[in-house]
């Protein structure tokens, strides 16, 4: 036929196995969060919208020099734990593509999966506004200026909660650039994280803090009504994202439209679990 050439919805096998494949890699590639290498990922089962993801309660440990009776067993603590939960959203992204069109679909996935990341990161991005709150030093002017000193008292605020894991850190698009004259090229260096956005969005490592620049962390109000936020550090037990299924991709008729829907979604939550692990630092100029 005429038309095979097209990828279009007249050849349907070609639209979906191409734009399925685009959409998945997209998403996944352009997001910081999905892999979950920055915040863990909780699995929900079929049927459910809602994961439950518990905070744990700390043991004391006991020194023993020598037995305290003999035949009397070591103390057992009991373990306190509290309940999270973190409801789904679908993030969800819809377009067209006709029978007689010319548009590649993977240009069309790639669209698609792009926008589901967008989501999904700014969803994450909203679940920031739970961390302990620290404000900028000032550095001169109406502004504040994010300097290493913010960095440093953020990392000894979660330190001094009692967090000893690894530390990541998310700087807004504003304030990159005066970061990155702080800290100088010695930043730079190969983190071993296995998505092309963990490599891109990586900067440097400040105080042992692996370093992120993120578009949707900016200057304006986050849910929470947290102004001007500049940066988050936190580990990775302060928050954690709920999925289920992974990037979904449909494609259905629509004889109205002489062509087919496609849609791209992804059922997908965050929340802040243990805000003692995470520190926001916002401008409160």
């Amino acid at each position: 036929m005429a038309n095979e050439a097209y990828l279009s919805g007249i050849n349907l096998d070609e639209l979906m196995v191409n734009t399925k494949a685009a959409t998945v890699y997209a998403a996944q590639e352009s997001s910081l969060y999905l892999s979950g290498g920055i915040v863990p990922m909780v699995t929900v089962p079929a049927g459910s919208i809602t994961a439950q993801v518990p905070v744990m309660g700390a043991i004391t440990a006991v020194v023993l020099s020598s037995e305290a009776s003999t035949g009397v067993d070591l103390e057992s603590k009991t373990v306190t734990d509290a309940q999270n939960h973190i409801t789904l959203d679908l993030h969800a992204a819809r377009s067209v593509v006709r029978d007689l069109g010319g548009v590649s679909p993977q240009e069309i996935g790639r669209i698609l999966g792009n926008s589901v990341a967008k989501s999904v990161d700014t969803s994450v991005t909203a679940a920031m506004g739970g961390l302990t709150a620290q404000e900028m030093l000032l550095t001169g002017g109406a502004t504040s200026t994010l300097v290493l000193a913010d960095i440093f008292e953020a990392v000894a605020t979660i330190r001094g909660a009692g967090e000893t894991g690894e530390l990541f850190g998310i700087v807004s698009t504003s304030q990159y650039a005066g970061l990155m004259t702080a800290i100088g090229n010695a930043a730079y260096g190969g983190g071993d994280f296995q998505t092309a956005a963990l490599r891109n969005g990586f900067f440097g490592k400040i105080a042992g803090v692996n370093m992120f620049v993120s578009a949707y962390l900016n200057d304006t109000t986050i849910p929470g009504g947290v102004v001007n936020p500049k940066a988050a550090i936190f580990s990775g037990d302060a928050m954690r994202g709920a999925t289920a299924g992974g990037i979904k991709l449909e494609v259905e008729r629509r004889a109205a439209a002489v062509g087919f829907d496609v849609v791209a979604s992804a059922a997908f939550g965050c929340a802040t679990i243990d805000a003692t692990r995470g520190v926001l630092i916002v401008d409160a100029t």
